[in-house]
């Protein structure tokens, strides 16, 4: 380093802590020096490039990196594959409250680790949805009020869905609604639902209208892969075939509901969360009920880059 070393790279670029309100997340502060910085560099890409070039988005994956230092990107990867953790939460750190860079900070963190996939129910490789006081969809995602139940994402489509990166845009009048987290490793009963022939057997899977799929896919709900035992599970679009079937899957869904392990964590605006999709479980608790509730999210979704 000389005079002339900007003082974002002479500063350590991010720090790594225990996430105060779950045992395996792990929290990264990222200098604000450094983001500003990428910002800057970025401030000439607009959303719309992104979101018709997708080697745009590994442009900013590049940027980032060069902004945070040569490790940064290869930590984000060993956390997500690590059974250990798989899973962290960063932000812009309050350098920006603007829904552009929210998008771009998002998707620099994402094609870190790989690829989007396509969001059908926005028609892009991420989408941007509003919880508030009424809504008139077919799935639990914009409700506010209920439990949206644990579940893992993609399982209604038949490429991989490796990991899950959602975002917190705005909050305002909110009061609950924190999202709830489960390590299958942290599931006290998790052997007597893997041990259950029904947990191996092949089921249905359909999606509502608003997700724009028409696909009909066959999966188990456990199955072995690249980082051990995995799950696909998701309760309103499972399609069981008899009584059985539904019993198993009704005691399954409570049984995670109600386990121990299920924490929950809260997440400030301009802050994502990045979990593995084959050994977390995630949903969110309900709201408290005012009209004036309003919550903006995005979320991206995609593979590990080979």
């Amino acid at each position: 380093m000389n005079a002339t070393t900007p003082k974002h790279l002479i500063q350590p670029a991010y720090e790594i802590a225990a996430h105060p309100e779950h045992p395996r997340l792990l929290k990264l502060s990222l200098s604000t020096d450094a983001l500003h910085a990428f910002l800057a560099d970025v401030r000439d890409i607009d959303v719309q490039n992104l979101e018709y070039v997708p080697f745009m988005r590994f442009h900013l994956a590049r940027r980032l990196k060069a902004h945070l230092g040569a490790d940064f990107g290869q930590t984000l990867v060993n956390i997500i594959k690590d059974r250990r953790h798989g899973g962290f939460v960063l932000g812009l750190e309050g350098v920006s409250q603007d829904s552009d860079d929210y998008v771009k900070f998002g998707t620099a963190i994402g094609h870190i680790l790989g690829p989007a996939n396509h969001d059908s129910m926005s028609n892009k490789y991420y989408a941007r949805f509003l919880v508030k006081h009424t809504d008139s969809s077919d799935s639990y995602l914009r409700q506010a009020y209920r439990l949206f139940t644990m579940h893992t994402d993609g399982t209604f489509v038949t490429e991989a869905t490796d990991w899950l990166l959602m975002m917190k845009f705005d909050e305002q009048n909110a009061v609950g609604g924190e999202s709830r987290f489960l390590h299958l490793d942290d599931w006290s009963e998790l052997d007597r639902f893997v041990q259950d022939p029904l947990g191996a057997k092949p089921l249905l899977y359909k999606a509502p209208g608003s997700k724009n799929v028409s696909e009909r896919v066959e999966r188990p709900v456990f199955f072995h892969g690249e980082f051990g035992l995995s799950i696909s599970f998701i309760d309103q679009f499972v399609q069981p075939a008899d009584d059985a079937e539904a019993e198993y899957l009704q005691n399954l869904s409570e049984s995670m509901e109600n386990s121990s392990g299920t924490r929950t964590v809260s997440l400030p605006a301009g802050d994502l969360v990045v979990l593995n999709n084959y050994f977390y479980v995630h949903g969110r608790a309900p709201f408290e009920r005012n009209e004036q509730l309003h919550r903006e999210l995005m979320r991206q979704r995609g593979t590990f880059a080979q």
